[in-house]
């Protein structure tokens, strides 16, 4: 499979890369950045942690704005971050609303018959682009971690439990926790999904918690929480996960902060300890 190198800079004694491959799950080009720290230089494979975008965001958003590459280049742990949604489809209103369509493809696959075709962001992720990090570059397939904010946030939970085995560790910032009880989610699974509830709560990370018959993360889920993000009470609902994790024995580390919003500089205060919090478990 061909990957294109759209830009590249040297970061911290490794690179930062935008790419480009046409997706077969899609059939689309899809965007996604990369960076590799300086043991991939050094021929080492390392441990990668993939970032799921929220609303509105692109899979450059992350690597300008979160801070993560100092820290990555000192762990040793490559990261990688996806766009958000399909560019280019052309369904008709795609491109009307900031919270549906391009930018906020929710990480599903889209069964409505508009969307179908071309909104395919779970399988793009998991059967497409998990599968080329290995073999396109020197990252160890056994040792992934997933993380991600609000909407990735939502994604990184719900892919999670839904592909179980496939990442070993698990984090989130301002998660939609269950976006079958709020307005974003409630939204986005009507216009991809149509109106089968019981198929929204096969994507809703509280819904698929609590079917777990063990704890999946037995090594801990961490979230971090701005008490001061306008979102909270109408969109993220993070006690309905923290009840649905108490509910199957499954180890939850919620933490609010007091004055925080939603925005990248509450991400960047806290990502270096999702980081450490990633590579601690999957280097064991």
């Amino acid at each position: 499979m061909t990957i294109e190198v759209l830009e590249e800079y040297r970061c911290f004694g490794g690179v930062t890369r935008q790419l480009q491959h046409h997706s077969a799950e899609i059939g689309l080009p899809m965007n996604f950045s990369v960076y590799l720290p300086p043991a991939v230089m050094r021929g080492e494979t390392v441990p990668a942690l993939i970032w799921l975008a929220g609303l509105t965001c692109n899979e450059q958003t992350f690597m300008i704005k979160a801070g993560a590459q100092r820290v990555a280049a000192q762990l040793g742990v490559a990261l990688i971050a996806p766009d958000t949604s399909p560019r280019g489809a052309k369904v008709p209103g795609e491109e009307e609303d900031w919270d549906f369509g391009v930018g906020a493809g929710f990480y599903l696959d889209a069964t409505e018959p508009a969307w179908s075709k071309h909104y395919r962001m779970e399988s793009w992720l998991v059967r497409e682009l998990v599968p080329l990090l290995s073999s396109s570059f020197r990252i160890d397939a056994k040792r992934l971690g997933l993380f991600g904010h609000s909407m990735g946030g939502h994604g990184a939970l719900t892919l999670a439990l839904r592909h179980p085995g496939l990442f070993r560790t698990l984090s989130a910032f301002a998660p939609i926790c269950a976006p079958t009880q709020c307005p974003w989610g409630s939204k986005a699974f009507y216009g991809y999904l149509g109106d089968d509830f019981e198929r929204w709560k096969t994507h809703d990370a509280s819904a698929l918690m609590r079917r777990q018959r063990s704890a999946p993360f037995p090594e801990g889920i961490l979230v971090d929480q701005g008490l001061s993000d306008k979102f909270l009470a109408s969109q993220l609902l993070p006690e309905k996960l923290e009840a649905a994790c108490e509910s199957i024995g499954q180890s939850l580390t919620l933490r609010r902060h007091e004055g925080y919003d939603h925005g990248y500089y509450f991400i960047s205060t806290f990502i270096e300890d999702h980081l450490r919090f990633h590579v601690e478990r999957l280097n064991k």
